[in-house]
């Protein structure tokens, strides 16, 4: 019988093999006869983002848009910042939103979508668009990313079919790490660092989603600018990897090579780098001929002359085909609307709300204050620059950059009006604004908060005070939103603050002036609706924070991707002040309570290359069914290079009830133990590894357990 099933199975793989292999030589031969009839013109006009319908070889136009948390198009639905995506530590609910965002774009006749970063924001808050990034940890942005393009681009059969678009896996690489916390400043980093911090979230992208383009980095890496980096692209992503799709640019950043890196001294040398290291399209927002570089105008000449470079014109070329022919766009050409006017469904609107709820991360929570009971208070005062809605450039500024018009907004003011009814009397007043000193609200806040019984206060940042471009010296509350905290205190009221924002601030004054702290990061255009449902104790708050909060700009950069220092003999201090964040990676409150047991492996001792199951008890002990993130991280005790005092491996998020005991179980698989050695070779080594299993990286939110390695 066994000897049947067996062959059985081998003549079922040997079928699905050749139908693969057949697939793969249908699509060759495809795109092989198409640009083989291509003139020079034609396929030069390819190599340009959005380029237009071929009539006389019916070459499809492929319209493209950011998806970042949401189509960047009027009408989208407008789901949670990036940051709070990956606050919710719930790569199965971005999975699903992404399938929404995927079948927006499809109504519109976009396919492809500039759209996951998978940049390791690895601790400096200066550098503006960590708001668009999932965190400092490479384990949890890979995690995040992977689901992200999975949902956007589908699996199996429904891998790139007619509900789902190409994502763009950006900044590769290293985008984030610069000296000073610049955008687009250049970055050193050594070999050891790229592969074991930056690499791991693109290589999953590649490797498990087959992601279907990537966008290289806008800075210089190592001394050569990423758009002009052979070795990045060609050796590591397409030979190292097997990546099989196609590069674009981001925006003018071949011409840069010019004008910014000074590696060319025209257009056409600059096209000539950025095509031969194997940049397949040019992204030129608004095709401003002035700043194009794949054009015939700048390249016909040198393409006659050295006939040589047909090979990377050809290369690219195919390339781009390829991704069309996946999306089956020469079956059916993509209806492309005229307006780009999305309309946003339900469902999706719902998903929206449900990634809201799963992203607020509870900081603080003294006495309990929260969640607030209705019918024990009489009065809220709602204030602060971000209580209420604010519209600057026809779009509102609390949902994050890469944003479009959503059909509506629940501001907090709302969200707390449709949540109390005419039941409990609402006081609002803005205190302030963020793009000014004055104090003149104050007084009206102040009155606000007196006149009621408990204060709401929305403050924190916007899509002006934080994103690309505003990168920033100080990590403060901008203008006097500390003063109004400060002001507010003094009427004696519990406070619960509501941090709307992109970037981790210093707050630690203002943290010791409240009863409670929300981070909510930008969630989106349910916002609202998320916040009352965790303030009033109709969703408890499950979230955990992706980044380390630091004290002071002077922490920076702060992660809690530490190696060993000499701390333990009085040495490494900051002389009067702590070396710890404010707020840890991976910690979060809830309004119930959860006790870990003393996590168990199914054996103490493996050989190398072997799994090994972990399993933990985890108990809620308090008075709310309740949602927890029990995460893994391992520390390889002894190794020949150095190591991280603990990385992250392994998470889950668990909803448990009030009273009820659930036992989470994880694989150790051999990669959750491999490093680069000195020759930066993967391997294992054999010796003991400490695992801790606990709810954040807080040491004192830890057990730990050692496996050995044979």
């Amino acid at each position: 019988m066994k000897t049947t099933v067996l062959i059985v199975s081998l003549i079922l793989l040997s079928a699905c093999t050749e139908s693969k292999v057949e697939k793969v030589n249908q699509e060759n031969e495809f795109v092989e006869n198409i640009v083989s009839r291509m003139t020079i013109d034609e396929k030069i006009e390819q190599m340009v983002q959005d380029a237009p319908y071929n009539e006389r070889l019916g070459i499809p136009r492929m319209m493209y848009s950011e998806c970042l948390h949401g189509l960047w198009l009027d009408g989208a639905t407008v789901f949670p910042q990036a940051i709070a995506l990956g606050s919710t530590w719930n790569p199965e609910l971005i999975k699903k939103m992404t399938s929404y965002i995927a079948k927006e774009a499809r109504g519109i006749g976009v396919t492809h979508c500039y759209s996951p970063n998978l940049d390791v924001s690895i601790g400096d808050a200066r550098y503006g668009r960590i708001e668009e990034s999932y965190g400092e940890d490479p384990y949890l942005v890979s995690r995040m990313g992977v689901a992200f393009i999975k949902g956007l681009q589908g699996e199996g059969d429904e891998y790139l079919d007619e509900n789902h678009i190409i994502a763009t896996a950006k900044h590769f690489v290293a985008y984030p790490e610069n000296r000073t916390g610049l955008n687009g400043a250049f970055s050193d980093v050594s070999l050891r660092r790229l592969y074991e911090i930056h690499f791991p979230s693109f290589e999953a992208a590649v490797k498990e989603a087959k992601v279907g383009s990537l966008m290289p980095a806008h800075q210089d890496l190592n001394g050569v600018p990423c758009h002009a980096n052979s070795w990045l692209i060609n050796d590591v992503l397409r030979k190292e990897w097997g990546f099989d799709g196609f590069l674009i640019s981001d925006n003018t950043d071949v011409g840069r090579l010019r004008t910014m890196h000074k590696i060319a001294s025209n257009k056409t040398e600059a096209a000539v780098l950025a095509m031969k290291a194997g940049v397949d399209m040019e992204l030129v927002i608004g095709k401003n001929p002035d700043q194009l570089s794949y054009t015939m105008d700048v390249l016909e000449d040198t393409i006659l002359k050295d006939r040589s470079l047909m090979k990377y014109v050809d290369a690219n070329v195919k390339r781009i085909i390829t991704a069309k022919y996946r999306l089956g766009m020469f079956e059916s050409a993509p209806a492309i609307s005229n307006d780009m006017i999305v309309e946003s469904s339900e469902e999706a609107q719902q998903c929206a709300l449900d990634v809201a709820r799963n992203a607020v991360i509870l900081l603080k929570n003294d006495n309990n204050i929260l969640p607030l009971d209705k019918s024990k208070i009489k009065s809220i005062a709602v204030i602060g620059p971000n209580a209420s809605e604010t519209i600057r450039n026809n779009r509102y500024i609390q949902t994050g950059s890469y944003s479009g018009m959503p059909p509506y907004y629940t501001s907090v003011l709302e969200g707390i009006r449709n949540k109390v009814g005419d039941k409990v009397k609402v006081n609002y007043a803005e205190g302030c604004d963020f793009f000014s000193n004055s104090k003149a609200g104050f007084s009206q806040a102040v009155n606000a908060a007196r006149n009621s019984d408990v204060v709401v206060l929305a403050v924190g940042g916007c899509s002006l005070t934080c994103g690309e471009g505003h990168d920033r010296d100080d990590i403060n509350l901008v203008g006097v939103q500390s003063e109004l905290i400060e002001a507010i205190s003094k009427t004696g009221k519990p406070i619960v603050m509501i941090m709307i924002n992109g970037r981790p601030l210093d707050i630690e004054k203002e943290v010791g002036m409240v009863d409670a702290l929300i981070e909510g990061w930008y969630l989106g255009m349910r916002t609202g609706d998320a916040l009352a449902d965790v303030i009033f104790g109709d969703y408890n708050p499950g979230g955990k924070l992706t980044v380390s909060f630091p004290r002071n700009v002077g922490q920076l950069p702060v992660t809690y991707l530490q190696k060993p220092d000499f701390v333990g003999s009085g040495k490494g201090q900051y002389q009067d002040s702590s070396k710890e964040p404010l707020f840890h990676f991976g910690y979060g409150m809830s309004y119930t309570k959860f006790e870990y047991s003393k996590p168990v492996l199914s054996s103490s001792r493996i050989k190398a290359g072997e799994s090994v199951k972990l399993k933990i008890d985890v108990k809620n002990i308090g008075e709310y069914d309740g949602d927890e993130i029990v995460q893994v991280y391992i520390k390889d005790d002894y190794a020949s290079v150095g190591r991280y005092n603990k990385m992250l491996k392994a998470f889950d998020r668990v909803h448990i009830k009030k009273g009820e005991t659930k036992t989470v179980e994880f694989e150790l698989t051999p990669d959750k133990f491999e490093l680069y050695d000195v020759n930066m070779k993967k391997t294992i080594e054999p010796g003991t590894f400490t695992i801790f299993v606990g709810s954040s990286s807080r040491e004192q939110d830890l057990k730990q357990i050692v496996l050995t390695v044979k």
